[in-house]
């Protein structure tokens, strides 16, 4: 009895060391996040998950995809506008995956390919636009971007949600020939500004002066009225000019006076 019991234990060990084996080759957990695309034989079975479930260990293979959202900086691309303006501008593109298996079978590797699409993609768009629009317009052009990246993603199975121009770099010569123009702006404004105002003012002063002359004695009043306020301030010296209204009502006086 001890001899079979001797035999069999070696039997025994190696039969429970490929169970174990088996089973853990079976066994697969996918995270909540996460789907695996099943190959039996070469051929494609469909996405699994989350959760556990069994594979056929060396006929079944998965691959696992992750389906959070990828934040993919796009480096820093050289182009010229449609006004022959040359920038460097950069982006970051906001995707996931929404079809596990499109995304394994249809591209290779469908981060780099999003990639590299996002990079060409930035290229042509600025070159369509012009330097205003893209310093100004830049909510317009990042939709334009999303549209293009996402319609040609989606045969991957992946949705470019969110595209944004981070930066938009121009050369010295440039900047310095934007502050002139900006400042010219500035000028011209204040002139203008200046303008409108120097003619409200004529035109108050001309309802002014209308006014006055309209009633009589309304200058003499007001030409008192300024000699008051001269008065107030401490001056030893007063120079000042005598109305042309009061000067002919005096002669006149004093010429039916003489009569």
């Amino acid at each position: 009895m001890d001899g079979i019991l001797a035999g069999l234990l070696p039997i025994l060990c190696v039969f429970f060391v490929g169970a174990v084996v088996f089973i853990s080759a079976a066994v697969r957990i996918v995270q909540e996040y996460e789907r695996g695309v099943i190959f039996r034989l070469g051929r494609v079975q469909g996405a699994k998950g989350p959760g556990l479930f069994f594979i056929i260990p060396i006929i079944d293979r998965m691959i696992k995809v992750d389906l959070r959202t990828v934040t993919l900086d796009v480096p820093s691309q050289e182009a010229i506008t449609g006004d022959n303006v040359t920038v460097k501008v950069n982006a970051v593109v906001y995707f996931r995956v929404v079809d596990p298996t499109a995304a394994v079978i249809q591209v290779e590797d469908y981060r780099r390919a999003t990639w590299q699409i996002a990079q060409t993609s930035l290229r042509n768009v600025i070159g369509q636009s012009n330097l205003d629009q893209l310093l100004q317009e830049r909510e317009t052009i990042n939709e334009t971007l999303q549209h293009i990246i996402d319609e040609a993603t989606e045969p991957w199975g992946v949705k470019v949600s969110i595209v944004e121009i981070k930066d938009v770099e121009l050369n010295s010569q440039m900047v310095r020939a934007m502050a002139r123009q900006a400042e010219a702006e500035r000028e011209r404004r204040a002139k203008i500004i200046h303008a409108e105002g120097e003619l409200q003012a004529s035109k108050q002063l001309a309802e002014a002066a209308k006014m006055l002359s309209g009633e009589e004695g309304a200058m003499t009043l007001r030409y008192l009225q300024t000699l008051l306020e001269i008065g107030v301030e401490q001056n030893t010296t007063t120079i000042f000019p005598v109305p042309v209204d009061l000067l002919s009502g005096m002669l006149n006086k004093a010429g039916k006076s003489q009569e």
